[in-house]
């Protein structure tokens, strides 16, 4: 009844994490008033990392007792319902204590700052419960499509490997430095353009594809890894975890992560599938909407460039976006020198790359 009263006010440090494990056991957490946690982000997303333990130090300057202090670690660490009963309940009180200290040292300075304040209160905390509620219901996706492009992609890898094998004049293991090492520099020659620490010719992916701009086998190889990560990460990994309860896929999203204000997820991370290549598009695909409903793609058109234009005053930019032109191919045409209509979506894309890297510092 305390916790799901709305009228008792409620004070926590990532309750999203909370509100999760009390809704496993049908206990719906209400009066979530402040976290502690996102009251340290809003007041400055890249000074610290937001766990408590980190806080206490930095606005209270307190070491806390640890998880490990008490549970242990590494292989010996034991799960909390075996820690003994009065270490439990000290680290569990410290916590609570804490985190009311923590609220107290925080919140008048955000108070401090009005807008600060209405971005907390308005956007941050009430975000709180609907990203518990995402994460409870999942992601709906396609296992047997998924395990139908598994297939596909070792199939491309096994054609890339023999491709591989013809240029080398060997087997070799596309997936370690040390062979591909040997076989680049000892056995064809090709330039070492970089070391590592060590002195060996690397193998890196920067160096490889510098490689691949003039050699076919580094841009096998790369086109292997680039495959493999899919498959292991993706087509692979994806499918089992699926959850039994609810057969679809649950993410963790991060309110207190990127410096930027966005959000990232983990576990699986669902924000970073490719869409460069045909492959990463076909396992987007596999991202599924129920019979009856459809997946929605909302975007900001070229935020940051309209905030540029705004703020620069450039005439060129600002004529663009007046007449709704789209403002990356503009610039592949005056970059390339060719007329707006002929701009390829590869020219568009090292466009965009230019008008970002401009923004920020390029």
């Amino acid at each position: 009844p305390l916790l799901e009263d709305s009228s008792r006010l409620k004070v926590g440090h990532n309750l999203k994490y909370d509100m999760n494990v009390l809704a496993n056991h049908g206990i719906s957490l209400r009066g979530c008033q402040h976290d502690t946690m996102l009251e340290s982000y809003v007041l400055d997303s890249t000074a610290t990392r937001h766990d408590m333990d980190s806080l206490a130090l930095k606005y209270l300057g307190k070491k806390t007792i640890s998880f490990e202090d008490v549970a242990g670690k590494g292989a010996k660490q034991i799960t909390f319902n075996s820690v003994p009963v009065d270490k439990a309940a000290e680290y569990a009180a410290e916590d609570a204590e804490v985190t009311l200290r923590l609220h107290q040292a925080l919140w008048p300075r955000i108070t401090e700052h009005p807008a600060m304040e209405k971005l907390y209160t308005e956007i941050e905390m009430p975000l709180l419960p609907v990203l518990s509620r995402m994460e409870r219901h999942g992601v709906a996706i396609n296992a047997a499509m998924l395990l139908e492009q598994s297939t596909q992609l070792a199939e491309k890898m096994r054609q890339v490997e023999q491709r591989a094998y013809t240029i080398a004049g060997e087997d070799f293991n596309l997936g370690s430095p040390k062979q591909i090492q040997t076989i680049l520099y000892d056995k064809l020659g090709l330039p070492a353009l970089e070391k590592t620490p060590t002195g060996q010719p690397s193998t890196a992916e920067s160096v490889l594809q510098d490689l691949a701009l003039d050699y076919e086998l580094p841009g096998l190889i790369l086109e292997h890894r680039g495959l493999s990560k899919l498959k292991s990460t993706y087509t692979d990994r994806l499918p089992e975890q699926i959850s039994r309860r609810t057969g679809r896929v649950h993410t963790s999203y991060h309110q207190a992560v990127a410096a930027t204000g966005r959000l990232s997820s983990s576990d699986p991370n669902l924000q970073n599938i490719p869409i460069r290549t045909e492959e990463g598009r076909r396992i987007r695909q596999a991202f599924i909407a129920p019979p009856g409903c459809v997946l929605l793609a909302a975007d900001y058109s070229q935020i940051e460039l309209r905030i540029m234009a705004h703020l620069s005053g450039d005439q060129g930019l600002l004529a663009a976006f007046a007449r709704g032109e789209d403002v990356h191919k503009m610039t592949a045409a005056e970059v390339f020198g060719i007329d707006h209509a002929a701009v390829t979506e590869e020219q568009r894309r090292t466009a965009k790359v230019i008008n970002f890297g401009l923004i920020y510092g390029m």
